[in-house]
């Protein structure tokens, strides 16, 4: 018998392995972002659309937040390629990096706001 089809992993394992071992800064942001705390905005994290697994994303608004850590300096071409795919597909992405979550959560909250169209109060 064969393995599970790495569709299937894709949409189930992979993403609850990425949430199970998440970076300090994505725990941070999904702080503000879960149990719709930030204005009442539903937020998924590591959610599979297409080949990819996007960090948070509000589904009614299609935006997508993407995480920027040490490791996105050597994949620049990579993000921009597929960035490019997910905007094609109708989503927008925030790229927000680790230091602004770790030093800046309340002007990050804001952009996300921001970003969905919605007031600064």
């Amino acid at each position: 018998m064969s393995g599970q089809p790495k569709d299937h992993d894709l949409q189930t394992h992979r993403p609850r392995e990425l949430r199970k071992n998440s970076s300090y800064p994505e725990r941070r942001l999904w702080s503000i972002l879960r149990d719709s705390r930030l204005a009442d905005l539903k937020f998924r994290r590591q959610v599979p659309i297409g080949q990819y697994i996007v960090d948070f994303l509000c589904i009614e608004h299609r935006l997508i937040v993407e995480l920027d850590g040490d490791s996105h300096n050597e994949r620049g071409e990579y993000d921009i390629r597929r960035q490019t795919i997910l905007e094609t597909n109708g989503y927008r992405v925030l790229r927000i990096s680790n230091d602004d979550v770790l030093h800046h959560l309340d002007n990050v909250g804001d952009a996300i706001l921001k970003a969905c169209g919605i007031p600064l109060t």
